[in-house]
């Protein structure tokens, strides 16, 4: 089901991209400032929730036979981009996580939908 795949790379790439700014290097990349200490748990917080539900909703979308495979390749692809994008662009690094979490939140919908 591609909606499925579309979720669990769009939220997967934003879970990424929040484990990746938790770290000072990738931040300072992104916006040329160090993150607190508060940011950093939040950040680290919400990445780790973020594979969690979108592992959850790739096992509610697609079953459980399937799911993890999926969801590994889909992870597997956004880390990918993220990798490219903090190399060559780190500035869109942000914007793109947000877009990928919106286009994520989309698929979810229409996944609950069917």
């Amino acid at each position: 089901m591609p909606s499925a795949l579309a979720l669990s790379f769009g939220l997967g790439f934003a879970a990424l991209s929040a484990l990746c700014l938790s770290l000072d290097r990738h931040h300072r990349e992104v916006f040329q400032s160090r993150p607190g200490k508060r940011r950093v748990v939040l950040l680290r917080t919400a990445g780790w929730l973020g594979l969690g539900l979108s592992l959850l909703l790739a096992g509610h979308a697609e079953g459980w036979a399937f799911a993890p495979v999926q969801w590994l390749g889909a992870l597997t692809g956004a880390g990918v981009v993220l990798v490219l994008l903090l190399s060559y662009r780190p500035s869109i690094v942000y914007p793109a996580s947000v877009a990928s979490l919106l286009a994520g939140s989309a698929a979810t919908f229409l996944l609950l939908l069917t």
